[in-house]
């Protein structure tokens, strides 16, 4: 049976939905977005099969909709869905990385006997907009669905069934917990990595070349403080409580951290980080995870002229694609010289094994 889909918002996350979606050749995609440009493009592409003028024209033949658009936009939107003409057993959901205060909006349209059933697909991309729309985006990556506790489980098996072709990996959580999960091991460390930032900025008047020493480990600790600011600012605003709580608990920790300093006790300062290590080296290596992450691939190359172009031809000549590529300067705690980024931790691999048949260098993944 046949599926009409409508995803409002055609930016990366709808752009890749769209095309890992119609993997099904059951399945219709009608799109809406505020730019018309990006609608037409999303057209060319094959992203969608139609557009529609407005959101609530794109949504009246929807079996399922999908608002792929920022937390807040989408809240929005569902205040104005209370009004619209839907097709009655309509699933709705979303994409946002926060799901409280979507779950709280949704009850609007649960009592008008809506189906809402929140949605958080972990994936990312360095680029954004529909041009970097990839129909393997969310291949590996978990997909969370947060069901409001009235929902049937046969609509939350029906939803599940319709994004078997993203490839992701479906988990169904309540919204609370996922909201306390993602502040621990995502929202949280992106407050932490812009204080650190912060810190370096306040310290580099009076130490000028302390910003040339911070391109190597330093800036690899911090590269989510790059991310898109006005995304973490609602984020910020929308997980509050749980980001208060971890920052409660993290002044905790460094309160102990401290005591640690002042008592200088070498056993204790070694447990403290030799327990870190293990419990950072059991982490899984392949995940995805909470956080947008590129898979880095460490290599131990001499510094002569063409290596970088050599070694660029080979992964070329595979068809491996890269997504960064940079030389450490500053190589304390760091493998290798060059590093490498890749999309997925399978073209990491592949490139491991093409360039260790052809290169004598030491490679690493760390």
């Amino acid at each position: 049976m046949s599926s009409n889909i409508t995803i409002i918002g055609l930016g990366l996350i709808g752009g890749s939905l769209g095309l890992a979606l119609k993997r099904n050749p059951d399945v219709e995609v009608t799109g809406f977005d505020q730019s018309p440009s990006t609608m037409e493009e999303a057209y060319r592409r094959g992203i969608i099969d139609t557009y529609a003028p407005s959101a609530e024209q794109a949504v009246r033949q929807a079996d399922v909709v999908i608002f792929a658009t920022p937390v807040n936009t989408t809240i929005g939107m569902m205040q104005e869905a209370s009004s619209w003409k839907l097709k009655k057993g309509v699933i709705m959901t979303d994409t946002g990385s926060t799901k409280g205060s979507i779950m709280e909006a949704a009850s609007a349209l649960i009592k008008q006997d809506v189906v809402f059933i929140g949605g958080h697909p972990m994936a990312g991309s360095h680029k954004s907009g529909v041009s970097a729309a990839k129909e393997h985006l969310f291949e590996n990556a978990y997909y969370i669905l947060t069901p409001d506790s009235r929902t049937d489980t046969k609509h939350v098996e029906r939803l599940q069934r319709l994004l078997v072709p993203t490839k992701g990996k479906i988990a169904v959580l309540d919204a609370e917990k996922h909201d306390r999960m993602t502040a621990i091991v995502s929202h949280f460390p992106h407050l932490i990595a812009s204080s650190l930032v912060g810190r370096l900025a306040l310290q580099q008047e009076d130490q000028p070349f302390v910003q040339e020493l911070a391109a190597g480990g330093f800036r690899d600790l911090t590269r989510i403080a790059s991310a898109d600011p006005v995304m973490w600012r609602d984020i910020t605003t929308q997980n509050r409580e749980e980001l208060l709580q971890q920052l409660d608990g993290w002044l905790i920790e460094m309160g102990n951290v401290r005591e640690m300093l002042l008592s200088n006790d070498p056993e204790k300062i070694y447990d403290y980080f030799a327990g870190a290590k293990k419990f950072r080296d059991d982490l899984p290596l392949r995940s995805q995870g909470a956080l947008y992450m590129t898979f880095d691939l460490h290599i131990d190359i001499p510094d002569h002229p063409g290596i970088i172009s050599d070694i660029t031809k080979i992964l070329a000549d595979e068809r491996i694609s890269l997504t960064n590529i940079r030389i450490v300067e500053t190589r304390t705690d760091v493998y290798g010289i060059l590093v490498i980024s890749f999309q997925t931790a399978d073209d990491r691999e592949k490139a491991k094994s093409v360039l260790s048949k052809t290169m004598d260098y030491s490679m690493y993944i760390v």
